[in-house]
């Protein structure tokens, strides 16, 4: 449990935190319409007569967007409605031609379900969720293009979006960016959603509140539209400390919808926040119930993915990972799915894990690349990997060979080869070396075998030196011992 508190100057306050997530549904073609989705299209080219809403255009579901929702629910072990209505939520915007949206108030798509987190430094706690509904995105308002005017969008108008309601369980700032950070690594893997959050494809209302602990829960504001974790957990803690700043000094919290300014890390109010009745909700006439059949549920559950709380308890306990790396290796997708393609190529687990976690996320890093984007594909890792381990390869050949690997492109194999790096365990190479060290240092020999042991070090390096690196550390350290202790 979080002990997160905001002090004021009447004690400790408590913040109550629930996310609103609207997740942008990975499908060809919209919720209701043919048209296309994909991202980054010029303005206004991936429109229907629907998506316009031209007078007499019927909407269709698409049956693509409502499995994606049933096996995201699946997913968060969430209760699947087989019967579910679509509800007209009636408001003017200009970048909704219809005046009003398609979605689902009253009986959602899914409904209640759970996600563990694992805040940093913190218990594991479960976060409630309370329903995931299916509707419709609107447009864009674009109000830098001309100097008087602002300009519309419609290419996202219609996309299909699943809202994902948590009940207000989360209590700090923390706790909220390990549930966004969870819940996406969750749609990546399942593939309902891409989780970008900078292209506005995940993005959260956040709803915060505040009370003296144990009270009944306060007012809440709603953050609109907050579009990275960062943001989320910033927002949280401006508006929580606002809200006890504001009422500490006699005044009163009103239920508002905010925006937050990532450039200032602060929210501003928007307008007063609706209830349900403003909207004048009532079923969309255009549009039967869904009904979902045994046949289809089945399909969703058996197309889900192995699920990254399985796979971290897989990778610990069948393949013996450290619960770090295990940790850090299944949070997100495209890691997962690069380490196992290097144990498909014949990778040891340990070894892969280690390598994987210090030499090539520390060079990812290095040239601000992410997995996907690697030079150095999971099958050449894992040749590397196994010449460390067969001994044809040192530990610091290898670094040498994956800077080659990264720079090139070329094969480990073919780098060891025309750059003659094999590590040598030729006794007679090594045990010569040895004798011209020990003979270059007599002094250190005699004091070595005067019971100074730690002088081994010493010449462990020389030899490794005197090789360029090459010796097999192990025939090294056992030749050494035998001519030190002659």
């Amino acid at each position: 449990m979080s002990s997160y508190r905001i002090q004021g100057g009447t004690g400790e306050w408590e913040v109550v935190i629930g996310l609103e997530v609207h997740a942008q549904v990975t499908s060809e073609s919209k919720l209701f319409s043919g048209a296309a989705t994909a991202f980054g299209a010029e303005p206004n080219t991936q429109v229907s007569l629907i998506d316009a809403a031209m007078p007499g255009m019927l909407p269709v579901p698409n049956k693509e967007c409502i499995r994606q929702a049933v096996r995201t629910g699946m997913a968060i072990n969430a209760q699947i409605n087989k019967w579910s209505r679509f509800d007209r939520k009636n408001y003017f915007y200009a970048d909704l031609p219809q005046g009003y949206q398609i979605s689902q108030l009253y009986h959602p798509l899914v409904g209640e379900g759970s996600i563990e987190i694992e805040p940093e430094g913190a218990e594991p706690k479960v976060i409630g969720i309370e329903r995931i509904h299916v509707e419709q995105d609107a447009g864009k308002l674009m109000h830098d293009q001309h100097p008087t005017r602002s300009y519309v969008d419609l290419n996202r108008s219609g996309v299909a979006l699943m809202e994902i309601v948590s009940r207000p369980d989360m209590r700090s700032p923390a706790e909220a960016g390990a549930y966004v950070k969870k819940l996406r690594s969750i749609l990546r893997y399942v593939g309902s959603c891409d989780g970008n959050m900078e292209q506005g494809s995940m993005r959260a209302d956040v709803n915060v509140s505040v009370r003296k602990p144990g009270d009944a829960f306060g007012t809440r504001t709603e953050t609109k539209n907050v579009n990275s974790i960062r943001f989320v957990m910033a927002a949280i803690e401006y508006e929580a400390r606002r809200q006890v700043d504001l009422i500490e000094d006699g005044g009163t919290v009103v239920q508002e919808t905010r925006l937050f300014d990532p450039d200032k890390g602060v929210t501003r109010s928007m307008r007063s926040k609706e209830d349900a009745h403003d909207y004048r909700y009532f079923p969309d006439p255009d549009l039967l119930p869904l009904e979902l059949d045994d046949a289809f549920l089945e399909e969703a559950r058996a197309s889900l993915p192995e699920l990254p709380d399985a796979k971290r308890k897989r990778y610990e306990e069948v393949l013996g990972i450290s619960a770090y790396n295990a940790d850090v290796l299944t949070a997100d997708v495209e890691t997962a799915r690069w380490f196992e393609a290097m144990l498909a190529e014949g990778a040891q687990a340990k070894a892969a894990s280690n390598w994987v976690m210090s030499e090539l996320f520390g060079a990812l890093n290095r040239l601000g690349k992410s997995i996907s984007e690697s030079p150095v594909s999971p099958k050449q890792a894992a040749e590397l990997v196994g010449l460390v381990q067969d001994g044809t390869l040192s530990g610091s050949l290898a670094k040498q060979v994956f800077e080659v690997m990264l720079e090139t492109g070329q094969d480990a194999g073919v780098i060891v080869e025309e750059r003659g790096l094999k590590q040598t365990s030729d006794t007679g190479a090594i045990e010569a070396e040895i004798a011209k060290v020990m003979e270059a240092n007599p002094d250190k020999v005699a004091e070595y075998r005067g019971g100074k042991d730690k002088l081994f070090g010493f010449f462990v390096g020389q030899t490794m030196r005197a090789m360029a690196g090459k010796a097999n550390p192990a025939v090294v350290n056992d030749l050494l011992k035998k001519a030190l202790d002659a």
